[in-house]
């Protein structure tokens, strides 16, 4: 996990005073050169597809299919801020689509109860994955990897290998179906989670405590942060987002399947990791998140509209994935040879002082 530390590699005001201009742009467009290249996608797609790339149709389908990849994003770097990684956001959300929706069709409770339960099973599942990891000392991605696979098992017998389909009633799928300012709603869950988790994570103590957690947990305790308890509450809140982003998608698909999920793991993944390499390089962060979510829709969305055949998908998530790490590497290595260059003169400046008097 030492991609994962919060060691952040965004310019600082001091740093780019003592840089010329050239210098200066030169440090901050690897930096931010993630949103830069989705601003050029998007404008290279537009003026490549005009009739269909830039419309408010291709925005609202890009939005709808995408809220649950950025769901799961924002649930999977809530864990990597302390340094720990947490994959039942792919599995998990096979057995929350199919739970919201049986619990209805199958047990005949009220949906809304139904997404309590949902989302009550989402932060047990938290719980047991941050006590593996904390108390019996499993590594995360172990820990997290078992426990995908038995809930991926459990989703198999629950379902005995078949869809589960009923009526759903109207108020449940309005979770997905409806729109607001034009837009899926979806969206704006995705705004807003990300919104609160911005605050926690850049304005909150708590925020800074998951992040000395990531950066070195051993000084973190001997500092007095409880790393267990911020360690377990990171799953925690990452299960429960992993369980609303399984009820966004039961309100969307409207069946439940094992067969639907997985899928979700590798783009979720890609873009929590994506979003550690931009805005605040070496740490993960929200927005770094959400333009990785973003790049990634949009330059799958404009290759398939150009006719790219079905393998496109998991082929952009690799590329960019590499491009936007030496996007990261070339960005540090620029701040280790500013470091460099002004350490030298420190020790000169001091022998001149001391000729003088």
């Amino acid at each position: 996990m030492e991609s994962l530390r919060s060691t952040a590699l965004e310019p600082t005001a001091g740093e780019l005073s003592h840089l010329k201009p050239g210098a200066r742009l030169a440090r901050i467009v690897p930096v931010y050169g993630l949103p830069l290249l989705t601003v050029l996608l998007i404008l290279f797609f537009s003026l490549l597809l005009p009739d269909t790339f830039p419309t408010v149709l291709n925005l609202r389908a890009i939005l709808g299919e995408k809220s649950v990849i950025a769901l799961l994003s924002l649930a999977a770097m809530i864990p990597m801020m302390t340094g720990r990684i947490d994959l039942t956001v792919g599995y998990g959300i096979v057995i929350w689509h199919i739970l919201a929706i049986s619990l209805q069709t199958v047990y005949g409770l009220p949906w809304h109860v139904s997404v309590f339960i949902v989302l009550c099973g989402g932060a047990l599942l938290g719980a047991i994955n941050g006590l593996l990891v904390e108390i019996a000392r499993i590594d995360s991605f172990i820990a997290t990897l078992g426990t995908g696979t038995v809930i991926y098992a459990i989703a198999l017998w629950h379902t005995d290998g078949r869809q589960v389909i009923g009526m759903l009633p109207p108020e449940f799928t309005a979770i997905h179906t409806t729109n607001l300012l034009g837009l899926p709603i979806s969206a704006f869950y995705v705004l807003a989670i990300a919104l609160v988790l911005w605050i926690v994570s850049d304005f909150l103590p708590i925020g800074r405590y998951l992040y000395a957690i990531g950066a070195n947990s051993r000084a973190a305790e001997l500092n007095g942060i409880r790393t267990q308890r911020f360690v377990i509450g990171a799953f925690v809140a990452s299960g429960v987002l992993g369980a609303l982003a399984g009820i966004v998608l039961a309100a969307k698909l409207r069946i439940g399947q094992a067969s639907v999920g997985l899928e979700f793991l590798l783009p979720a993944l890609v873009g929590a990791f994506l979003g550690s390499t931009t805005i605040k390089p070496g740490r993960v962060n929200v927005w770094g998140t959400m333009v990785a979510v973003i790049i990634l829709a949009v330059g799958i969305s404009g290759i398939q509209q150009m006719g790219g055949a079905f393998f496109i998908e998991p082929l952009f998530n690799g590329a960019t994935l590499l491009v936007a790490i030496g996007i990261a590497g070339y960005a540090q290595r620029r701040r280790g040879s500013v470091r460099h260059a002004r350490t030298p003169a420190q020790p000169e400046a001091a022998a001149d002082q001391t000729s003088k008097s």
